[in-house]
């Protein structure tokens, strides 16, 4: 067993509305999934549905290779679910407890807890055990998140907007602990994000969903490493259109107020044969909005 996760055709219809359309992917051991889309496209409906938390119309979860949430037993749950840390967009502990008492809560709930790496990571995270968890910032609260997930020695981290709320230095931190991780290839990482610049330095693979339907799922260095996007004036668009290069109605652009962006498969190709044009490495982010907003040409 290679794949961590292996979700396979989920559907879920809220009334007339379907919110996830046979939805698809993995998380593959010593790997890092970094899940993408716009607000409301439907990523932290599918982590609920891959944690369990809501019934399905159709599709499955499995988790270490085994049937995981309403339809699978109790007791496979909960083991599966010993294996598990999660962090979520908001901090979902007591807001009138001290950091020190929820730690305390976690090591009821975790018989694999480790009260000194939790200790450990509160040092290194700079959370003072006294406060309380509602006067801790947002970027503090994924901290104590982070610190709670780590502590009982998951197999999977599942991660929603982790980096949210952190200033660069501590988002830097944070995909420091995230590589140290997975550095063994048995453990893996799930992580959805709208810094696709953070994607950028530390996922294997990328899925993109939108409107509850995967659009792509890549590795990350067919992406970055192989292809591009060349910045175009009309006029050169129009000569790379009917140069032969790309097949008819596989050009696919954004236009913009300084000219065309066009998404070149194989930068490298694209260089060679159009030097004149300038052709720059692509990111997540900018291969994202071209595969979701671009016109084919």
């Amino acid at each position: 067993m290679t794949d961590l996760i292996r979700v396979n055709g989920l559907v879920k219809r809220y009334g007339t509305k379907t919110v996830l359309d046979n939805v698809s992917l993995t998380v593959p051991k010593g790997g890092i999934t970094g899940f993408i889309g716009a607000n409301g496209a439907g990523k932290t409906t599918t982590i609920r549905a891959i944690l369990g938390l809501m019934p399905l119309d159709a599709g499955t979860v499995e988790v270490f290779g085994e049937l995981f949430g309403i339809n699978a037993s109790q007791s496979v749950n909960r083991r599966i679910k010993s294996r598990i840390g999660v962090v979520l967009d908001t901090c979902p502990f007591i807001g009138d407890l001290p950091i020190k008492a929820t730690g305390s809560i976690m090591k009821a709930a975790y018989a694999s807890w480790r009260q000194g790496k939790f200790e450990d990571y509160l040092d290194r995270f700079g959370l003072d055990p006294r406060k309380k968890v509602k006067d801790l910032s947002r970027g503090m609260g994924m901290k104590l998140q982070l610190a709670c997930a780590l502590a009982h020695d998951p197999d999977l981290l599942i991660l929603d907007e982790a980096t949210a709320g952190l200033d660069p230095l501590a988002r830097d931190e944070v995909l420091d602990l995230l590589r140290e991780f997975v550095s063994d290839d048995m453990h893996g990482i799930l992580i959805s994000s709208h810094i696709t610049s953070d994607l950028d330095k530390i996922a294997d693979t990328v899925t993109c969903i939108d409107e509850g339907r995967i659009v792509f799922d890549l590795e990350k260095d067919a992406i970055t490493d192989m292809m591009g996007i060349a910045r175009c004036r009309t006029s050169e668009f129009e000569q790379i259109a009917t140069s032969g290069f790309f097949e008819a109605g596989a050009m696919r652009h954004i236009r913009q107020p300084h000219g065309i962006d066009l998404l070149a498969p194989d930068r490298f190709a694209f260089m060679r044969r159009f030097p004149e044009v300038a052709c720059d490495r692509m990111s997540i982010d900018d291969f994202m909005q071209l595969t979701l907003k671009g016109e084919l040409r």
